[in-house]
């Protein structure tokens, strides 16, 4: 459900245009709220509103200027005579997960347009998170499915790679493939997940857990300010005072 979006006192206003139909909207508002500014609620295609979900990705283009430009309309401001389109998301093949083989045929069969890239990196230009596309690309076409998880890592599966590639491919979902591959069958487990796993199991924070339930919000709310946090700077050598919950 849309929220409402009130402009400021004497913010300026411009006309841009959605889906044909001319709309004049403060000029200080970023794609989506200009939208619903404009009366539009949002059913898909709006999640964290933060550039993050890649949700809401964006075509348009400005009065004059034959380019297609792109953007996430949580994080693009509005310009004047902006015509605006947003684009929808591109079908992912199905697949058996617990099935499939963690190996690079597997993501051959599922996606063989894979081998029709020609390598002209729209894909890479086009990225809102400057992940280099066509380097997992070439990393899957010779069979690397570690590298390719590493470097799709930041993709947020918005989908503007697809709109623009030559070779009809949608790389952002043959990427996540192969993220699930190599972390769910090939990446080495990580031992300190699993011994916390058999404490959860053996009732170690059981109490604490009970505690927990029996505070109000703003006892949670005071226990969630004085945790104690890693410091976003910190180097190998730092350590907790509390090592309770920890493997």
């Amino acid at each position: 459900m849309a929220t409402a979006t009130v402009p400021e006192v004497d913010t300026k206003m411009i006309p841009i245009f959605v889906m044909g139909k001319q709309y004049e909207v403060p000029e200080t508002l970023t794609i989506m709220k200009a939208l619903e500014y404009s009366g539009y609620q949002y059913i898909r295609g709006c999640g964290c509103r933060g550039g993050i979900c890649g949700a809401c990705a964006t075509v348009y283009r400005k009065a004059g200027d034959y380019k297609i430009y792109t953007g996430l309309a949580c994080q693009t401001v509005v310009e004047p005579e902006m015509y605006l389109a947003q684009i929808p998301f591109y079908p992912a093949n199905e697949y058996d997960f617990e099935t499939l083989d963690a190996t690079p045929e597997s993501v051959f069969k599922l996606y063989p347009e894979l081998f029709r890239c020609v390598a002209c990196n729209a894909c890479t230009k086009v990225c809102p998170m400057d992940v280099e596309v066509l380097d997992y690309v070439s990393a899957l076409k010779r069979g690397d499915l570690e590298a390719a998880a590493e470097l799709s890592f930041d993709c947020i599966q918005c989908g503007l790679c697809a709109s623009r590639c030559m070779g009809e491919m949608a790389q952002y979902h043959i990427a996540q493939l192969a993220r699930r591959l190599y972390g769910g069958k090939l990446a080495p487990k990580a031992e300190h997940l699993e011994e916390m796993c058999n404490d959860i199991e053996a009732g170690t924070f059981d109490e604490a857990m009970a505690e927990v339930k029996t505070f109000d919000v703003d006892a949670m709310k005071k226990i969630y300010t004085e945790r104690e946090m890693e410091p976003a700077m910190s180097d190998d050598e730092w350590k907790p005072e509390s090592s309770f919950g920890l493997a």
